[in-house]
């Protein structure tokens, strides 16, 4: 079977891509066999396409990239950085200083996943709204007889707020013996 090919776009896009799918199912979705679970579930995680942008540029040391991607952790920077390494999209270039120097670079193999990763973040730098809204419109809208999940929330939080407030009372009064 012909493999998707970029630049399949509409009608001729879906048709592969269900095509496509149709084999992966055969294959009962089996990572070693089901690119998208072996290899997109890796360029889709969390920090890999950060990751892969921030050294797209130019060879990085860790701190560089750590500043680069600051809500990462070192830890988490480390384990990512040891994957992509695994997978082969960077390499790690250890230099013979006192301490000893570390720089990732994309591998030949990163850097071919930039031009599909390119026209994905275009898409979702062009789409962010939209998702934006349609998420909204989801969060607030509720299937029929039932009260939307926002509306909920907002109720909740109105009566947590009733509760903790202290009650607004009058003047207070001293009763003073008259006399």
């Amino acid at each position: 079977m012909p493999r998707l090919r970029p630049g399949n776009q509409e009608g001729g896009g879906r048709a592969a891509l269900a095509s496509r799918f149709e084999v992966w199912q055969q294959a009962a979705f089996d990572p070693a066999r089901c690119p998208v679970r072996d290899v997109l579930d890796r360029i889709g995680d969390r920090w890999t396409m950060l990751i892969l942008i921030a050294v797209a540029a130019a060879p990085r040391r860790f701190g560089a990239l750590h500043r680069a991607i600051p809500d990462i952790s070192r830890r988490m920077l480390t384990q990512s950085l040891r994957t992509l390494e695994r997978d082969g999209l960077i390499t790690r270039h250890v230099f013979a200083t006192t301490p000893p120097g570390v720089e990732y670079r994309l591998s030949p193999l990163g850097q071919s996943v930039l031009e599909p990763l390119a026209a994905l973040v275009a898409w979702a730098e062009a789409r962010h709204d939209d998702v934006r809204a349609a998420r909204h419109r989801f969060d607030t809208a509720a299937p029929a007889g039932e009260v939307a999940p926002a509306a909920v929330a907002v109720a909740r939080s109105l009566d947590v707020l009733a509760v903790a407030a202290p009650r607004q009372r009058g003047p207070r009064r001293n009763p003073q013996p008259t006399g």
